[in-house]
């Protein structure tokens, strides 16, 4: 009997995910916490409503709803399922309602507090994590029986402990199933903004390419017949051209960044010590730093080698470090860092700026988009396009007024060098 009535319970804590997965997937208030909220409340009064008396307690999955909602919808919708079991609670009534009522608001305090790093965790620890919070409210429900129920008349009533493991086990089975059911919507909400993007881009790129490509060659042209003037001219005519000469070669670069958006093209694919290029471009940029009074520092122990173009790689990385330079104030710090492992290589670039909101992260890489007061965004956009060529990928994590930090994960081809590996090398030359 009891199983029957915890496993209908359980289809009763899926419903609110089945319902903002399946019925409202494409809705804005699938994403309103407290449509979460409420969706969840209304779960916990019908497990209520559907409670298991035994042994003077009322045993149902009332918690499972809170904790769904307060690590995966936020503080707000976990908030909100409280106070609708608070409601469903006192409506019950009982001998015991102020105890209930404490537990209740017990209950909440742990999903509470670990709701706030939640979503630092990878989605299979999110999932183990929701099941350990689980238990936390089971412990509450023993607590509160052994203290205010002899243990000698509940045992006797149950004649073993294995109700207690019953519904222990399909609790946390359940909750399990929720929250894997709600890291399967994250995923695909994920998935899905990660195809459109990509579609957007590529359609832009590929425009943006075909402009670019009419639009240089008679730009070629004019450039041609410019410098056969500038031979010949002399005086003021010469500086004039000098300056529409500079100009058109700017215009040269705009347009190659738009023919690399849409399709970088690697000229010469070569094996490339990670650590060298990334000296070069601290060497490059770091007069440009003492130019805008910031501190460049380089921490570069290990070394690993990758297979690409290492022209199109060195023009990526100083992307990244200039933008952290004109990013930070005077006197602030950028430093560049690199760790490899036996797959990976992670270039750190990390700046004292004035950061970046969550917004304003997820929109870096669009076309035309950037925080600076001049510019395209071209220069960030195809550097992303040049790392994701050669199978790496770049995350962005920052505070505003405290700065960005840059992660840059390259894929190596080949072994990893240790510091020790390229002195000892040096030793026997």
């Amino acid at each position: 009997m009891i199983i029957e009535k915890l496993l209908f319970h359980t289809f009763i804590i899926l419903a609110p995910v089945l319902i903002q997965t399946s019925l409202l997937e494409h809705h804005k208030w699938s994403k309103s916490p407290i449509f979460t909220g409420v969706l969840n409340g209304l779960a916990t009064l019908t497990c209520l409503a559907f409670t298991y008396e035994f042994a003077g307690l009322y045993w149902d999955f009332r918690y499972v709803p809170l904790i769904i909602a307060m690590v995966y919808g936020g503080r707000k919708a976990g908030l909100i399922v409280l106070a609708f079991m608070l409601i469903g609670r006192t409506i019950m009534g009982g001998d015991i309602l102020f105890h209930g009522l404490a537990s209740a608001v017990i209950a909440s305090l742990i999903p509470y507090y670990f709701s706030k790093g939640f979503w630092k965790m990878s989605p299979v620890k999110r999932v183990v994590a929701a099941q350990f919070i689980g238990l936390w409210p089971i412990a509450i429900i023993f607590l509160m029986l052994f203290v205010f129920h002899l243990p000698s008349q509940f045992l006797s009533e149950l004649h073993s402990i294995t109700f207690i493991l019953q519904f222990g086990l399909v609790q946390v089975l359940g909750i399990g199933i929720a929250a894997r059911l709600n890291e399967w919507m994250v995923e695909k909400k994920v998935m899905r903004e990660e195809i459109i993007k990509s579609e957007k881009l590529n359609t832009l790129g590929e425009l943006a390419a075909s402009i670019a490509h009419e639009v240089r060659n008679p730009l070629t042209v004019v450039k041609g017949f410019l410098q056969l003037m500038k031979r010949q001219s002399k005086g003021e005519e010469d500086e004039y051209l000098a300056i529409i000469l500079s100009e058109l070669g700017r215009a040269e670069e705009i347009i190659n960044d738009y023919l690399n958006f849409a399709k970088p093209q690697f000229e010469k694919v070569e094996r490339v010590h990670i650590k060298e290029i990334l000296s070069e471009v601290s060497i490059l940029l770091n007069a440009y730093a003492v130019k805008e009074n910031v501190f460049l520092e380089s921490h570069l122990e290990d070394d690993g080698i990758l297979l690409t173009d290492r022209n199109k790689m060195k023009q990526a990385l100083i992307n990244f470090v200039k933008n952290a330079i004109e990013a930070t104030p005077p006197k602030g710090y950028v430093s560049i860092g690199l760790q490899v492992s036996e797959e990976n290589a992670v270039i750190t670039v990390k700046d004292t700026g004035k950061g970046m909101s969550k917004e304003e992260i997820a929109r870096i890489g669009t076309m035309f988009y950037t925080t600076k007061n001049q510019g395209t965004g071209l220069g960030t956009s195809v550097s992303l396009k040049i790392i994701e060529t050669i199978g790496g990928r770049v995350r962005y994590s920052s505070e505003v007024k405290k700065g960005t930090t840059v992660e840059i994960i390259l894929p190596l081809r080949n072994e990893k060098l240790k510091k020790e590996h390229v002195l000892s090398r040096h030793l026997d030359a």
